[in-house]
């Protein structure tokens, strides 16, 4: 989710004397008219007058706002997928779709950014998403490789060395070893294609990237045509059977039937195109899609083992739906709402650290469950506790306590490919004044 970074606040001009006051017989003149209601995305306010606040610089005119209602949703779905990739409940992506609102807030972002020319809006994405990467391939691939993976595990040598490019530039999956034997009582079995799963998100989210500046030149010319363009692929794909040849192109393919129409409809969102049509239409039309979306899952297989992931068009249903109608709630939240405000520090800590948390929690996950494993060895336990044993709630403790120790591990790349100073822990606490910071460049990346 990704917006730039905002520099600090220029010192202000202090301002010109004002003219004496109308005489007091003149009755006052109306001043003009409020400004118009800002949306959740571009809302710029000036600094009134008084002492600084979270959102005002006592030097300058107040930034740009931050809209905390999308920093909430993006924390709740990097949440909830670390918590889908350990339970592996099936109706938790239908509680709450994470990844079609993740690319949503991430086409709302980008088409915000558009404003300034394409090619350096693609090469600011870049750099902030790649920097983890590479330092997830470096650690990751130097492992299998000590591990015996070899340019001829798959038969093909040249490809091989071809395809680890992608660990640069990940325009298809990065190749990886099956079959690791693991670290025994640390890492698990076949751990390298637990750390290449989340990879298939940065694919997806990259070719997003690029083709950005096309679909947001055909949203502004056909609007609804641009944004249910992906859900008619999507039905072609599901239902015309077309043969599409290899692996690579279809995988990519359907990624962008399933979720390009919540990427597009964040990219509406920002522009404005969904302000123009009656508010009732949303409330009532979003239901009936996902009831579509989640009749035709039902009747293919849904259950615990075979979710939405495993039917890309009820998935790309349903996510449209719900991305639908939480773009059409979209509160403006220049700072947080009293309920949430304790929240604070853990929300923003999320944002700020989105890559690195959704890149390792995979490989966390696999090593809280190795450890607790071991616990079956003691005797005592095993006949006292089998239910503390078997269950899965201490191994997520323990996987977010693995993620916070790479947030401090692995965490400053974020901060070095945005072009800031490197943080351990950038919860919004400043840390010299001890108070919170603004959250200005929080989630550049996802």
């Amino acid at each position: 989710m990704t917006t730039g970074p905002q520099g600090p606040a220029r010192h202000a001009r202090r301002p010109e004397p004002t003219a004496p006051a109308a005489p007091p017989t003149v009755p006052p003149l109306p001043g003009p008219s409020a400004p118009p209601a800002v949306t959740a995305v571009t809302a710029v306010a000036e600094a009134p007058p008084g002492p600084p606040t979270a959102l005002t610089d006592a030097a300058g005119p107040r930034k740009p706002a931050r809209d905390r209602y999308f920093d909430l949703l993006r924390a709740v779905a990097l949440f909830r997928v670390v918590f889908y990739h350990l339970m592996g409940w099936s109706w938790l992506p239908v509680v709450f779709p994470s990844m079609g609102v993740m690319f949503a807030l991430a086409g709302t972002l980008m088409a915000r950014s558009l404003k300034r020319p394409a090619l350096d809006v693609v090469r600011g994405r870049l750099r902030r998403l790649l920097p983890p990467l590479w330092l997830l391939g470096a650690i990751g691939v130097t492992g299998m490789v000590l591990q015996g993976w070899r340019p001829d595990a798959d038969g093909h040598p040249g490809w091989w060395w071809l395809h680890l490019g992608y660990w640069i530039l990940p325009l298809s999956d990065p190749p990886y070893a099956d079959g690791l034997r693991g670290v025994h009582g640390v890492l698990g079995a076949d751990w390298g294609g637990e750390l290449a799963g989340p990879l298939w998100y940065l694919r997806a989210y990259l070719w997003f990237v690029l083709l950005s500046p096309l679909l947001l030149r055909a949203l502004r010319r056909l609007p609804w045509a641009t944004i249910l363009m992906p859900l008619a692929l999507a039905a072609v794909l599901e239902f015309g059977h077309p043969a599409l040849p290899g692996d690579r192109f279809p995988s990519a393919l359907t990624d962008f039937t399933t979720f390009g129409a919540c990427w597009i409809l964040g990219m509406a969102h920002q522009q404005g195109v969904l302000r123009r049509i009656p508010r009732y239409v949303v409330p009532s039309v979003a239901p009936a899609i996902a009831a579509v979306g989640l009749w035709y899952a039902l009747t293919h297989g849904f259950r615990q083992g075979h979710d939405l992931d495993d039917i890309p068009f009820a998935q790309s249903l349903w996510s449209f739906a719900t991305v639908l109608l939480l773009l059409h709630l979209s509160p403006s939240w220049p700072v947080w709402p009293r309920l949430l405000r304790p929240f604070d520090r853990l929300i923003t800590l999320l944002n700020s650290r989105a890559v690195t948390i959704y890149l390792w929690h995979n490989i966390c996950i696999l090593i809280a469950s190795t450890l607790w494993d071991q616990l079956w060895r003691f005797e005592t336990l095993e006949r006292d506790c089998p239910w503390l044993l078997e269950s899965s709630w201490p191994e997520l403790a323990v996987t977010w306590a693995l993620v916070a120790l790479c947030v401090l591990a692995f965490g400053w790349v974020e901060d070095l490919a945005a072009k800031r100073r490197p943080r351990l822990w950038p919860d919004g606490r400043s840390a010299k004044s001890g108070t919170r910071g603004s959250g200005r460049a929080l989630g550049q990346a996802l």
